[in-house]
């Protein structure tokens, strides 16, 4: 029998009431496979920044890892993990509260096949180094973008620069380069996990639509596009907005196996 679990400080969250009021709060995801995960120190310290950030105080990286682990071994060898830090005293508060871990498991994912196309839609996340909750103008972008034939969203911030998708980093290539936008937007882990196990040549710079191609540039400057986040390292983008890309399977197989290259480890 497959069991996941929801735990709240490494036990049974037998008490939800507390998160109906707990907006606040910041989070991160992962795949887990045979009870190991990649990046971890990545995960840890992403909590501990942002709990630093929105708290002025963060729980000890070890006591997050115990309780990742007891629920890691509650449930499958393989399944997705989302690890929530809250605050109990809610939203709306500037009381001072110890943050609490909430660990909810459910089926593994390695999400969609694409390859995706994206609309293109103005949004600036709200402290977007964060990976925090209360987001539904994401949902709603990813709705919208549905509704008019797409697949999901990219956005582009007031100066038209592309900065990542709803839940997405994106990532493009030039045909000797991996290129990263140049933008205010989250630094995913698996894009981090990527970025320091490639081995080809990596740049950063400003992307816009206009940079992209959509003029119809020929050649176009970039030879394929993916989006990456817990699921996947590289998942074909067929179009943002009016630029179309060449299918680049060899450039998705090289950021998987960059992300392979990262070993698994345990809690």
């Amino acid at each position: 029998m497959t069991t996941y679990v929801v735990h709240r400080n490494g036990r049974p969250a037998d008490d939800l009431a507390p998160l109906a009021f707990a907006g606040y709060a910041h989070f991160t995801a992962m795949q887990v496979r045979g009870h190991q995960v990649r990046g971890l120190d990545l995960h840890l310290d992403r909590l501990r920044n942002a709990s630093l950030e929105l708290y002025g105080q963060a729980l000890p990286d070890e006591q997050i890892r115990d309780h990742l682990r007891t629920a890691v071994a509650a449930g499958p060898e393989d399944v997705s993990l989302v690890a929530t830090v809250f605050s109990a005293t809610g939203e709306f508060t500037a009381a001072a509260a110890e943050p609490e871990l909430l660990v909810r498991t459910g089926p593994p994912s390695s999400g969609p096949a694409g390859p995706l196309a994206l609309a293109v839609v103005e949004h600036e996340r709200f402290m977007p180094a964060l990976k925090h909750t209360g987001e539904s103008a994401k949902t709603y972008a990813l709705r919208q973008a549905v509704r008019d034939g797409y697949d999901d969203a990219a956005f582009v911030d007031r100066h038209g620069r592309l900065t990542e998708a709803t839940i997405w980093n994106l990532a493009f290539w030039d045909g000797t380069s991996v290129v990263w936008p140049d933008a205010p937007m989250l630094l995913g882990t698996t894009m981090s996990i990527v970025r320091r196990r490639l081995t080809v040549p990596q740049r950063t710079t400003e992307i816009t639509l206009s940079t992209l191609g959509a003029h119809g540039e020929v050649p176009a400057p970039y030879a394929g596009a993916v989006v990456m986040n817990s699921w996947s390292p590289g998942i074909p983008v067929s179009r943002i907005g009016p630029v179309e890309f060449p299918s680049s399977p060899a450039f998705a197989d090289l950021l998987h196996r960059a992300y392979a290259e990262e070993p698994l480890t345990d809690f």
